[in-house]
């Protein structure tokens, strides 16, 4: 059964994260999505290893592990932009698409007459999304940024790490790059509702999308205590600035994550432990006086759980309903039985490596489940087929090739 967004040609001019993370997700959902990428070098993250696809032969190929896992469900259209033929190329793509995606810097693509205001006189239905740091009005629009860099100057590295004072104390960045991640599926939000005032009115629409922006939006509940208090928001390593107790303590063979969320979970969790009473303490009744008596009540609950195995405990919290549950790696996270039982780690066919691991979408639609058939991309794999819809003749590509155009 076709996706949701079979309907819907994507033009994905983007690279590295933020916007490549849009185009798959488009892609998951159906659309044909075009990735266009420089001419012998492609995306810089196809780089970006080891670890790099081993072919059938164990042999390393070109495409990164960063590259395979923002890149699925696309064809890839190699174009040099400095050149008139290969920017002709992108008009008449740009033409017929419902979606444009672009991360360049700022006026890059107006430089090559590729920006908003040209394409539309072709394409007046066409949505453009451009993601850049900073947006594109502002003192800093032309500034280059980074997801590093946007996780510290946004406020993020702020609230995450452990407290100042405590072993390892300090700002971290969060172990995967959030911002880009989170930038992406804001464009992938903003296209698609441009899309549905598409279908009222029949225009296109151009989105300016900040990752300096998004940070600022998904600092949430910690900008929004900020704002109500008027006090920096400080970093509470594991633990949690409003509920409790939320924190990572120490069992006999391990480590567990507890994440009461209201007053009846603590209840139940004081039963477990033996110690009922302290749901009848008013240090310790209410969320608000678990939260004024934090470190007597962290410090009670690490004394308990340490007499404790991981599974014991976490099988006996599980039992009533207390959220609870070991710190998994990487690798156990997939030998979940949950994670085997709902298909997150697939395997979609590849003509070099004979297959190409993924994980899945999380989406599940009852109607047009999603499918995953098509494998990231070899770079310019589909020059000749895209080119060949587009009305070019053999020789003409050919002679595109020859020319270093594509």
């Amino acid at each position: 059964m076709a996706g949701p967004l079979s309907h819907i040609r994507v033009l994905d001019l983007s690279r590295v994260m933020a916007g490549p993370w849009a185009g798959q997700m488009l892609a998951d959902l159906g659309a044909d999505v075009i990735k266009v990428e420089r001419p012998k070098v492609g995306d810089d993250t196809r780089g970006w290893g080891p670890p790099f696809l081993k072919d059938k032969d164990g042999n390393n190929t070109r495409d990164a592990g960063y590259f395979l896992c923002t890149n699925r469900g696309k064809r890839s259209l190699t174009i040099d932009f400095e050149s008139e033929q290969g920017r002709e190329i992108v008009r008449r793509l740009a033409a017929r698409s419902d979606i444009l995606l672009e991360n360049f810097k700022v006026d890059t693509l107006q430089r090559f007459g590729l920006g908003y205001d040209e394409l539309k006189l072709l394409n007046s239905s066409l949505i453009y999304c451009s993601i850049t740091g900073f947006g594109q009005d502002g003192p800093r629009r032309a500034s280059v940024a980074y997801d590093f860099m946007i996780q510290a100057m946004g406020g993020l590295m702020s609230v995450t790490g452990e407290e100042d004072g405590q072993p390892g104390g300090g700002p971290q960045k969060v172990g995967v790059p959030i911002v880009d991640l989170m930038t992406g599926m804001y464009a992938t939000i903003a296209v698609l509702a441009a899309l549905a005032r598409r279908d009222t009115t029949g225009q296109g629409d151009y989105i300016d999308l900040a990752m300096f922006d998004v940070q600022g939006a998904f600092l949430a509940n910690q900008a929004m205590n900020y704002m109500l208090s008027g006090k920096p928001p400080r970093r509470y390593g594991n633990g949690h600035p409003n509920i409790m107790p939320q924190q990572v303590f120490a069992c006999r063979d391990g480590h567990v994550v507890l994440a009461v969320g209201n007053d009846g979970q603590f209840a139940k969790l004081a039963q477990v432990l033996g110690v009922p009473e302290w749901a009848s303490d008013e240090r310790f009744r209410l969320n608000a006086g678990r939260v004024a008596n934090r470190d007597e009540l962290l410090a009670l609950v690490a004394g308990h759980f340490a007499t404790w195995t991981r599974a014991d405990l976490v099988a006996a919290l599980e039992k009533v309903g207390v959220p609870c549950g070991p710190i998994n790696a990487v690798p156990e996270v997939f030998e979940d039985k949950q994670a085997i039982h709902r298909k997150m780690r697939i395997e979609i066919p590849h003509p070099v490596a004979g297959s190409v691991p993924q994980i899945a979408n999380p989406i599940r639609y009852a109607q047009a489940p999603i499918t995953h058939e098509r494998h990231p991309p070899l770079l310019g794999e589909h020059n000749a087929e895209i080119l060949a819809d587009l009305g070019f003749t053999r020789k003409e590509i050919t002679d595109l090739a020859a020319s270093g155009v594509i």
